[in-house]
């Protein structure tokens, strides 16, 4: 009897014991318990994750960063190229936009014919104002024809070659333009200057003239077809001491923006020097 006794004894106790563990753990009793046990073990594990992390960014980082610097250098080619691709494709509209503009200037003015052409170079002087083309007398250009955009006139074919010419702006200290007031047909000289300032002078001083007058070409002396759009009067300079007033002209045309031009091909210029009496000697 003892020995079945002993027998079963054990195996209760063990069940008492394990079923008390079991509640105190259910009910929460042993939690206190558990995390103080549980403690040195997670600060262990920490402990090593933090060496190992370590030492795989030791040994993993200088590969790491030559694939970052590489896939860098990638993104700043690529973007460097798109970035070539926009300005290239801006180029392009603005140069189809000037095309479109002078398209609807020659169907304006059916009666000329044009040849279209494109700056090619600018004369160095800071003094002189000319640009070169790339048309010339194999396209029928002459010396004298007047040269146009869509917003006024450029300036007169000055030189020419086979396959391009030399034009003098309206801007330049040799030029001289006829001109005339849009609102009361009053005509003048338009000159051009080393700064590239333009002015109009030989105004009578009985003519009406004010800041925003529109200025037109007036045809005579047989250099520019007629009413062309050059510029409006920026201000006026009238003296009762003078016999004419003059005014400062703003131009229809930005000639440090020009792109494609027009050389009215079919108009010819009138040489009226030997009509002019030579300058006398004092």
């Amino acid at each position: 009897m003892n020995s079945a006794l002993q027998r079963y004894w054990r195996p209760g106790v063990i069940l008492l014991l394990v079923g008390g563990a079991l509640f105190l753990g259910f009910g929460g009793y042993l939690a206190p318990v558990i995390r103080l046990a549980s403690s040195p073990v997670i600060l262990a594990q920490r402990w090593l994750a933090t060496r190992y992390l370590a030492i795989y960014q030791s040994v993993n980082s200088p590969q790491d960063m030559a694939e970052l610097r590489q896939r860098s250098a990638t993104l700043e080619e690529q973007n460097a190229r798109l970035q070539s691709q926009v300005i290239e494709l801006q180029q392009q509209l603005k140069d189809s936009e000037f095309k479109d503009e002078l398209l609807g200037f020659a169907r304006s003015r059916p009666e000329d014919t044009y040849v279209g052409a494109s700056v090619i170079g600018r004369e160095p002087s800071p003094f002189l104002h000319y640009v070169i083309i790339d048309r010339g007398s194999d396209d029928g250009l002459r010396h004298g024809m007047p040269v146009v955009t869509a917003k006024g006139p450029v300036g007169r074919v000055d030189a020419v070659i086979a396959n391009a010419a030399r034009v003098q702006l309206i801007n330049d200290p040799g030029s001289t333009l006829n001109v005339q007031l849009a609102s009361n047909r009053t005509e003048a000289v338009l000159n051009g200057s080393i700064t590239g300032d333009i002015t109009m002078e030989m105004v009578p001083q009985d003519a009406e003239m004010k800041p925003g007058d529109v200025i037109l070409t007036s045809g005579l002396g047989g250099t520019y077809p007629a009413n062309i759009l050059v510029g409006q009067v920026v201000s006026v300079r009238k003296l009762e001491t003078e016999l004419f007033q003059s005014a400062s002209v703003q131009p229809s045309v930005n000639f440090s923006d020009l792109r494609v031009v027009l050389v009215v091909v079919d108009f010819a210029p009138i040489d009226t020097s030997p009509l002019i009496p030579p300058a006398t000697s004092p």
